[in-house]
């Protein structure tokens, strides 16, 4: 068979050229919006507009620090991987070590893509209905009728939408936490049955700290997740550009009270302050981004930095 070595020749540069064009241009994209950004929103940059808190109002014609909005990215960041991580560490492990290959397997797995496919709006709609009802009202306000019984619950606050933040980043987590246990190599688990472990000592003792490293790189990516979402903010955590709990909010008596009421994040704060949502303050909107987009590169940064040391290199 004759091998034509002009079309394997062209066919090889046509490949190597059109894979370098689609690698400049996304980085080209990507360092465009970045520029962009950051010329517009470093001049805002400043100690007073990260330490204070926005104005009452976003039509105002200064839109004020983000304090409250920055505390509010962390906050429900930390409360959302939390309830996450215990359930995505748990799904991981029984997918590896003790479901077996059949419909019920093929169930959990077709759930967990179909989660992961769900639009956040729909997510936040969901945890709006649901936190709503009565018996939740602890998690936020309830509202009372006029004889004191409670009707039904206001479903806004930090612990409403760091629930809904969890569903959404399960899917993803789990199937990252899934690759690093599937990473640690037989030999180990071998071992720990040789030494006479039992099977829940051998995940829990060797397992689990073999892969910690990618088990922590699926939380950071998590936490990317959460930090740059909108939708669940706005229908789940509420359009307050402050705390809206007892004052002051950061005194330690007044932290449940903030967690169970409503309050920002960077991303609903630049909605807030852009022309594109209420706001007529473009400039500390593009502030906001860039401080919103470092942190993501920081995170993103992490993940890598873990995602390299990791030591696992055999797939079960």
């Amino acid at each position: 068979m004759m091998i034509n070595r002009k079309s394997n020749t062209f066919s090889n540069i046509t490949g190597y050229i059109y894979s370098w064009a689609a690698i400049v241009l996304v980085v080209c994209v990507c360092f465009f919006i970045i520029i962009n950004i950051a010329i517009e929103g470093f001049p805002v940059l400043s100690w007073n507009f990260l330490t204070t808190e926005p104005t009452a109002s976003a039509r105002n014609a200064e839109g004020g620090g983000i304090l409250t909005p920055l505390v509010g990215t962390v906050l429900l960041t930390l409360l959302g991987t939390l309830t996450a991580f215990p359930f995505s560490l748990a799904t991981a492990i029984y997918l590896c070590f003790y479901s077996k290959k059949g419909v019920f397997r093929s169930t959990i797995k077709t759930a967990i893509d179909i989660l992961s496919g769900i639009p956040t709006i729909v997510i936040a709609l969901f945890a709006l209905s649901i936190f709503t009802l009565p018996w939740l009202s602890f998690l936020s306000t309830p509202v009372e009728l006029s004889d004191g019984v409670i009707e039904k619950a206001y479903g806004k606050s930090f612990l409403v939408a760091s629930a809904a933040m969890a569903i959404m980043i399960l899917p993803f987590v789990i199937k990252s936490m899934e690759e690093a246990l599937k990473a640690v190599p037989n030999s180990y688990i071998e071992g720990a049955y040789a030494l006479g472990s039992s099977k829940w000592r051998m995940i829990s003792k060797v397992v689990i700290k073999s892969a910690s490293e990618g088990l922590t790189t699926g939380v950071i990516l998590g936490m990317g997740r959460i930090i740059g979402d909108t939708a669940i903010v706005w229908l789940a955590l509420g359009g307050t550009l402050r705390m809206s709990g007892t004052q002051p909010w950061f005194m330690p008596e007044n932290w449940i009270s903030t967690l169970k009421n409503t309050g920002s994040t960077l991303t609903s704060y630049i909605y807030y302050t852009s022309p594109v949502g209420e706001g007529n303050d473009y400039t500390v909107a593009f502030g906001a981004s860039l401080v919103l987009i470092g942190i993501i590169i920081l995170l993103n940064a992490a993940a890598s930095l873990v995602g390299s040391m990791s030591k696992g290199k055999v797939c079960r």
